[in-house]
């Protein structure tokens, strides 16, 4: 009890580095498919969640809302083979796509030149650029970066920040601009 209370209150100072209302949510549960890496919130319709919303954990970006029945919703997490997430590296700004892989620790970065500024211990943080995820909200850390001498470009491996295995909670971010243009 006393964890899971710590693990809250991380949640929701978390949410002080974004403009937008939240709400938490509770995992119910996550797909058995191993090819989606998908999970089931206990928020929905009755509780104004709508399909692209954002999901953050307290340590980063989690996900974002793909479908939403009466009291739940199902969210495609960033590491799903379909995700792809705009990020910028924190220490130069440098902008690139994050691609999930399938797998709960590895995603990568995709079309890094061979010059370009990166390096191992980066952190990537939402670019805000999709309008979909908030702007500098952490996403993953470098882990790797490999060049193959007859390619143009490296292979980037990133770990995400968020403890996709381990939350139990969650927050749904109301995009405000979204909401009030009925985008």
């Amino acid at each position: 009890m006393i964890a899971e209370n710590s693990r809250l209150s991380e949640l929701l100072n978390s949410s002080n580095l974004i403009d937008d209302e939240v709400l938490i949510a509770r995992l119910m549960g996550a797909s058995a498919d191993p090819r989606r890496q998908e999970m089931v919130l206990d928020k929905g319709s009755a509780e104004n969640v709508y399909v692209g919303q954002a999901v953050l954990d307290a340590d980063g970006l989690a996900g974002q809302v793909i479908e939403v029945t009466t009291h739940s919703c199902r969210v495609m997490m960033i590491v799903d083979s379909n995700s792809a997430v705009p990020v910028q590296v924190l220490r130069n700004g440098t902008r690139f796509i994050a691609e999930g892989t399938g797998m709960l620790e590895t995603m990568h970065l995709r079309h890094v030149a061979a010059t370009a500024d990166i390096v191992e211990g980066d952190v990537l943080v939402s670019s805000g650029l999709d309008q979909h995820y908030p702007p500098n909200y952490p996403v993953a850390k470098v882990t790797a970066i490999e060049k193959d001498p007859g390619q143009p470009f490296l292979l980037v491996s990133i770990t995400p920040s968020a403890k996709l295995n381990r939350s139990r909670h969650f927050l749904l971010v109301r995009n405000q601009k979204k909401t009030v243009s009925g985008e």
